[in-house]
C-alpha cells in the first residue's frame, strides 16, 4: 500500500502539488470524474483524490497508469505541471 509523502511544515511538497494539479486539469479537460479516472487507471478513488491534492509521492507505475488512462504521455503531464 502506498504511503503518504513526507510533510514539510504541514504542506505537501510543491512538485507533488503541481503534478496533482496537472492531473486534475487534464482529467477535467477530458470530462472525466475522479472516480472514472481511478477506475481506468486501476487505482482506488481515495488514492486518486490524494494524488490530485499532492498528498502522494507517486511511483512510476502509478504515474504511467494515470497517464495511460488520460491518454497522454507522462512528459505532457510534466509539461502541464511545469516540472
Amino acid at each position: 500500500m502506498p504511503i503518504a509523502s513526507p510533510r514539510h511544515g504541514g504542506a505537501a511538497p510543491p512538485p507533488l502539488v503541481q503534478l496533482g494539479s496537472a492531473i486534475r486539469e487534464v482529467r477535467l479537460r477530458r470530462d472525466l470524474s475522479q472516480e472514472e479516472l481511478a477506475h481506468r487507471a486501476g487505482i482506488d478513488r481515495s488514492y486518486m483524490s490524494s494524488v490530485e491534492r499532492g498528498g502522494q509521492n507517486l511511483g512510476m507505475m502509478h504515474l504511467l497508469r494515470i497517464a495511460t488512462a488520460l491518454d497522454v504521455a507522462v512528459a505532457e503531464l510534466m509539461g502541464v505541471a511545469k516540472l
